[in-house]
């Protein structure tokens, strides 16, 4: 009875819907595997059969592009006459005379006392406007024309325009030091070709900015002066160079 039993088992029964079940599922199965390893179409991304791990995201742009670099057509620094203009203070077209030599020695002292701003270059002074390195430019405070009687204000991300024949540099303040002439360290940090940093290459352009700090050291009890008449103390603005144009005359 086994043997017959197994027998009729094994016989394809036209009743029996158990062959028709497996074909259909073989056949769910090969419709399945041709989807899976067609084509995917233009723009999407790869398809995974059920039950996969999802593949790790990829970033949309790989290698990371390098990040944009900011190239100014920076001048050879030679020294030259200019014309300085900071909006943020009112000041609109100072001159500013080159002179050899050194922050507020004789010579840059008595441009400042004709009214403009004074700019030193050669051995210990600084670049020339638009250069790489310092450029360096002083005016009086509390005397002549006053020119930069309200600089200690300025804010950093104030814009400071110094235009030489058609072309316009723009420099952005970024930070304010203190100078000492009683200092010789501190003298040499704010004549240095990166402010601050006497020993270090510079590597773009600056500009500083500088005046006296004749009130606050009255208001201080400090009347010091050197043979110039310049106060101890000194307020710099320090920037650095964000755009390079063509120059607008003022009307």
């Amino acid at each position: 009875m086994w043997c017959r039993g197994s027998a009729r088992s094994e016989r394809a029964d036209p009743s029996d819907t158990w062959g028709r079940r497996w074909s259909a599922a073989a056949l769910g199965l090969l419709l399945v595997t041709a989807a899976c390893s067609a084509p995917d179409g233009p723009g999407e991304p790869p398809r995974g059969a059920v039950g996969e791990r999802a593949p790790a995201a990829v970033p949309a742009a790989w290698p990371a592009p390098a990040a944009p670099v900011l190239e100014l057509a920076v001048s050879d620094g030679r020294p030259a006459r200019a014309l300085l203009s900071v909006p943020a203070l009112g000041i609109v077209d100072l001159a500013v005379v080159p002179y050899r030599g050194v922050t507020d020695d004789a010579p840059g002292t008595a441009i400042q006392d004709g009214g403009v701003a004074a700019s030193p270059h050669g051995p210990g002074g600084g670049t020339g406007p638009g250069g790489v390195g310092n450029y360096q430019v002083t005016a009086h405070r509390v005397s002549s024309t006053r020119a930069f009687e309200h600089l200690p204000t300025l804010a950093h991300g104030a814009r400071v325009l110094v235009d030489v024949g058609r072309t316009r540099y723009v420099y952005e303040v970024r930070a304010t030091r203190r100078t000492s002439f009683r200092s010789a360290q501190s003298l040499r940090e704010q004549r240095a070709a990166v402010p601050g940093r006497p020993v270090a290459r510079p590597r773009q352009a600056m500009l500083t900015l500088s005046t006296c700090a004749t009130p606050e050291d009255h208001a201080a009890g400090n009347f010091w002066s050197d043979a110039h008449g310049n106060p101890e103390h000194r307020i710099d603005k320090v920037a650095v160079l964000v755009g390079v144009g063509k120059s607008v005359p003022q009307e």
